[in-house]
């Protein structure tokens, strides 16, 4: 049975977090890491959360640092959350007349609702021109649950019923009750693990990026570094759009808000200071 994780335990699961991901974990997350965590000290024979902590130190336990990440990162998402950036998604969509792809960026993507999302709604608005989604998050776990495109029913209730049926397969006999996403739409959807809080791989350059509700668990220095990552990505009159709760003040000139948590970069090289 393992024993309850003392202050200055949680004080390194803090310190490991932030190191790793750029997440701060408030004080009061104690009890979340002790029960996100116990399993796996008990799994690894740790016998505390000290013990457990020293392994992850250690060096030589690459896959166990990734499932303490997994385990420790949270991931809450649906389909067509806050769906204004939606509808302005299908705008610039059949607007834009780009010379390759539209592409789109769910940088933290999480089970995969949010890419699948975007991929109905380019899809539906880019009459057969070529798009591509790429959705990524730092957790493997998630990772792999969004490759499979498959949900529970229930997780399904905010896409759009022509979406559904276009785009969507019901599950029947034992797969009753659930969703697949239908493969014409997966092909053109591309998972990959990103630690937005390090230098980023090669993904190319994105007409939107999503970076929705991530701000929250990262500090002013950390938001300026994962912006200035993110919007380095970003094409000249590309958009961005964040969460409703978080803004960008005081931390990038690079973007100008041009309707609730939707930013716009500029069409030219050079860059207003305020935007």
């Amino acid at each position: 049975m393992t024993v309850g994780i003392s202050d200055q335990e949680f004080a390194q699961f803090q310190r490991f977090i932030f190191e790793v991901a750029g997440i701060s974990l408030s004080d009061n997350k104690k009890a979340l890491v002790a029960g996100r965590l116990a399993k796996r000290v008990q799994d690894c024979q740790a016998g505390s959360y000290g013990a457990y902590f020293r392994l992850l130190a250690s060096g030589e336990a690459d896959a166990e640092v990734q499932r303490a990440v997994d385990l420790l990162t949270t991931n809450e998402t649906y389909f067509f959350r806050e769906p204004k950036h939606f509808k302005l998604l299908a705008e610039l969509a059949r607007a834009s007349r780009p010379p390759g792809a539209f592409r789109v960026w769910s940088a933290a993507s999480s089970t995969g609702e949010e890419a699948y999302s975007i991929a109905m709604v380019l899809a539906d608005c880019l009459d057969g021109r070529p798009w591509e989604v790429v959705g990524s998050d730092i957790s493997t776990r998630v990772l792999a649950r969004a490759r499979i495109g498959h949900y529970p029913l229930a997780r399904t209730t905010h896409i759009p019923p022509v979406y559904l049926k276009r785009y969507c397969l019901r599950g029947i006999g034992e797969q009753q009750g659930t969703l697949l996403i239908a493969r014409e739409l997966r092909q053109h959807v591309r998972f990959t693990s990103v630690n937005l809080n390090e230098r980023l791989p090669t993904l190319g350059s994105f007409d939107v990026i999503f970076l929705r509700n991530v701000m929250i668990y990262f500090n002013l220095q950390t938001k300026r570094g994962v912006i200035g990552r993110i919007v380095s990505l970003l094409k000249p009159d590309g958009h961005l759009f964040i969460g409703h709760s978080e803004n960008l003040n005081g931390i990038t000139g690079a973007v100008a808000l041009v309707a609730p948590a939707s930013y716009r970069k500029a069409p030219s090289a050079r860059r207003s200071q305020h935007p």
